[in-house]
């Protein structure tokens, strides 16, 4: 959340006081959208972030533990942490 005297959005860097760096939202926020087919989102994954679709996995998975995470955005981390607990019961 902004303070009403700073005109930054939330998303932008040092636009929230939750700590995570830019690299970190720029995570969440792809994680917001909804992708139109197979491949969309490794590709921007390469393409914006500059990361392998692995080691992007591997930062989601850390940022679903991270609290900082889930006060920047706790529809995404939540509705991801049921996901992933949902795919470790059926293991």
């Amino acid at each position: 959340m902004t303070d009403a005297s700073d005109p930054r959005p939330d998303d932008a860097p040092g636009g929230d006081d939750t700590g995570l760096g830019e690299r970190e939202r720029a995570v969440l926020a792809l994680e917001r959208r909804s992708w139109p087919g197979p491949g969309a989102k490794e590709r921007a994954v390469r393409e914006r972030l500059g990361l392998s679709a692995t080691r992007y996995y591997q930062l989601l998975n850390a940022l679903l533990d991270d609290p900082r995470a889930l006060a920047h955005d706790p529809v995404t981390v939540n509705r991801l942490r049921r996901v992933r607990a949902e795919k470790e019961q059926r293991r």
